[in-house]
């Protein structure tokens, strides 16, 4: 049985023993078939015969270093064949003791690995090309940005040119672009301003039953909201007609501070609904417009609101959370409202499409929402829907605030 042993370790194993000088005196036949040598080309040979000339002197030091000490040494390790081809072999050299306990000999056990190395330095190359084929990619994108803009230098230029060959032509298709943009305004406006006046009615009830019964306190109170709910939409009808001008000027402003005005402008919203929202805030700041960025959290956040109601959600929870992530301001708003369904959430960014009722919105909020991140704050509005939760990430480059 111990020959039977012995036989079978051989046969699938590469095996060799050397003295204590490194001298091999003894190799089996899958040592000489991965190697090219014959057994007498090998016996009283020293094992450096299958070093490789590229191998570090330092990593045969630390094999001799080992061994010595009567420890086993374990290593992967390149070796040359007697053709000049390179192959890998997994190591185990294990020190022989005599019964004195000094070292007799040494017995190496290898296996062959050749061919995952190979696919592990296949797989680095593809990955180091990879890696540059990114770090181009960067620059071409750059470089066709820089195409588009100058192709839109003279596209208005190009367009007078071939408008002006036809006056008719040139008054029909101004005065139907003229028309869409109002369209849209005015679709814009009337989706913002629809849950304000919900609110501004209820408050106006409100201060009606109040003066019935002569609440004062109760009267002040809806009387403030009332003025605040105006200004808010005086505020949407500034903000529409400044985010079409080229010439707006942006300034650096406070992220939580926008976030937290929205909140404002929603509290009585989400008491009214029960909807917890639990904040993690971090002070940075961002260049471009407060409110249109407010108006952004209250469009995602509106939207929460709906999908909580028509999925009859009861435990509500929206967290908010601002971070920094390198140099961008990293805005992420996730709710348990049941999530978006995969064939809705590659269109929720386009215009005019709506989940909603025609009553309860026009399907430009978010698509308005992407439009501000992108366009007004060089930012990116990006969206994932997974087990039930939906989460909104904003990610804004940040400015430095002097004080």
């Amino acid at each position: 049985m111990l020959k039977q042993y012995k036989e079978a370790i051989e046969k699938s194993n590469i095996i060799s023993r050397t003295d204590v000088e490194g001298i091999i005196t003894f190799v089996n036949d899958e040592f000489c078939k991965i190697s090219g040598y014959s057994q007498d080309e090998l016996i009283g040979k020293n094992h450096n015969i299958v070093r490789h000339p590229d191998v570090e002197t330092s990593r045969f030091k630390s094999l001799w270093d080992t061994i010595l000490t009567k420890k086993i040494y374990k290593d992967t390790v390149r070796n040359l064949a007697k053709d000049g081809s390179t192959f890998y072999v997994n190591t185990t050299v294990i020190p022989i003791l005599d019964e004195d306990d000094n070292i007799a000999e040494f017995i190496a056990i290898r296996y062959d690995v050749t061919k995952e190395v190979f696919y592990k330095e296949q797989l680095i190359k593809k990955e180091k090309e990879l890696e540059e084929l990114n770090k181009t990619l960067e620059q071409r994108v750059q470089d066709k940005t820089k195409e588009l803009e100058e192709l839109n230098k003279t596209l208005e230029q190009r367009v007078q040119e071939e408008v002006s060959k036809n006056e008719e032509k040139q008054r029909v298709m101004f005065s139907q672009s003229r028309q869409a943009s109002l369209g849209q305004m005015l679709a814009n406006v009337a989706h913002q301003w629809r849950q304000p006046l919900t609110e501004l009615n209820l408050a106006m009830f409100g201060i009606k039953k109040a003066a019935l019964y002569n609440k004062t306190d109760e009267l002040i109170e809806l009387y403030a909201e009332s003025k605040n709910i105006i200004k808010n939409m005086s505020q949407t009808i500034d903000d529409f007609s400044n985010f079409f001008n080229p010439q707006k000027e942006k300034y650096p402003f406070n992220v939580a501070e926008s976030i937290t005005e929205s909140l404002n402008l929603l509290d009585k919203i989400l008491k009214s609904e029960m909807i917890s929202v639990k904040t993690d805030f971090e002070d940075l700041y961002i260049l471009g417009i407060s409110n249109e960025l407010t108006q952004v959290i209250i469009n995602i956040i509106k939207n929460a609101k709906e999908a909580f109601i028509i999925n009859s959600i009861l435990i509500r929870e929206i967290d908010i959370s601002i971070k920094r992530q390198e140099n961008f301001a990293l805005i992420e708003i996730q709710d348990n409202a049941g999530g978006i369904s995969k064939e809705n959430i590659e269109k929720i960014y386009e215009p005019y499409f709506t989940t909603k009722h025609q009553s309860s919105g026009t399907g430009l909020g978010l698509f308005m929402s992407k439009m501000i991140c992108e366009q007004g704050m060089d930012g990116h509005l990006d969206v994932v829907s997974k087990k039930g939760l939906t989460t909104f990430s904003i990610k804004i480059p940040l400015v430095t605030h002097e004080r």
